[in-house]
């Protein structure tokens, strides 16, 4: 052995909303079922996903910028109310939480 230690690559996605590489475990899967957009935490929903900051700021400029539809390969606009409750929630809860 040369004594190095074994350093495991670290999976990184971009997110949709500021475009910026992060680690995936930084960032949201959201993938699309039916016409709406929810949220994946667990990374283990079927079909294709997107990725983004858990941030407002994010998911108002995906949103803005029309990236969700575009990223999920989607027919037409997507229903991100759910996302949105989601992403506010956990924003609330880490802020609270010491």
């Amino acid at each position: 052995m040369s004594g190095r230690t074994r350093v495991r690559a670290c999976p990184e996605r971009t997110c949709v909303g500021c475009r910026e590489r992060a680690a995936k475990a930084d960032l949201l899967r959201i993938v699309a079922i039916k016409d709406e957009c929810v949220p994946d935490p667990r990374g283990t929903l079927p079909g294709r996903g997107a990725y983004v900051h858990l941030a407002l700021v994010c998911l108002d400029q995906a949103e803005r910028r029309r990236a969700f539809t575009r990223a999920l390969r989607a027919p037409g606009a997507l229903d991100i109310k759910a996302l949105r409750r989601y992403v506010e929630q956990t924003t609330v809860v880490e802020q609270t939480t010491p």
